[in-house]
């Protein structure tokens, strides 16, 4: 098991969340991940901004480490996969993609992903708006409380960014990203790393687990 890594079990899957902001599904094999926005950095140094060139290539590492670690045989991104336009950043992917040939890559669309679908298509990435896979139904944005009434699975999303503020003794501030269970949808932290994270208020029901650098904790 990943150091850190905390398992729960949700109708009867087992699902391994990871300090890496990621979740191994053990029953499906898969891993899942929400809002990587690669890309972010080639679309901010194209702007004139100055951004660490090793960024983007330090989210591939993690997913490649994570590939390595737990054998999955698929990988469901859940939206914002890509931040921007086709930039040299894609090459990376492409370059990432092909090491991983044996592996299945699904992406549900998010908002970012504006991307001409032949490019994801040409590097064998299967593309949908929504899949329900076992009990679990793979979206981009989170369902309002009336849609989730009628929602064909246990509804698993990105797009918040989700964090969670948490208050010490002497004033002390930290919000950290966090997964974020409801009775039936679970939101994602941002996998990627140049990306920032929302404090969000959350109800009694929910169940919160902060990502530390190394380990997840229950809130």
């Amino acid at each position: 098991m990943t150091t850190g890594g905390m398992e729960i079990e949700l109708l009867n899957q087992h699902l391994l969340l990871l300090p890496q902001k990621a979740i191994y599904w053990k029953e499906e094999k898969a891993l899942i991940a929400a809002d990587v926005h690669l890309g972010k950095v080639g679309h901010f140094r194209k702007a004139g901004i100055a951004v660490p060139r090793d960024m983007e290539q330090d989210d591939l590492a993690v997913l490649s480490d994570l590939i390595h670690e737990h054998r999955p045989e698929k990988i469901i991104f859940l939206g914002d996969l890509f931040h921007s336009d086709m930039n040299n950043d894609w090459e990376w992917f492409a370059m990432w993609r092909r090491h991983f040939v044996k592996l299945k890559i699904i992406l549900i669309k998010g908002n970012h992903d504006i991307i001409h679908d032949r490019h994801y298509l040409e590097l064998d990435v299967e593309l949908h708006k929504q899949l329900l896979v076992g009990p679990f139904l793979m979206l981009h944005h989170p369902l309002t409380e009336e849609k989730l009434e009628t929602a064909e699975g246990y509804v698993f999303c990105g797009h918040i960014h989700p964090g969670v503020s948490l208050s010490g003794r002497a004033r002390q501030h930290i919000t950290l990203p966090c997964f974020a269970f409801g009775d039936k949808q679970v939101i994602l932290p941002s996998f990627g790393k140049f990306t920032g994270k929302v404090a969000m208020r959350y109800s009694g029901n929910d169940q919160i687990y902060g990502v530390l650098k190394d380990k997840i904790i229950a809130i």
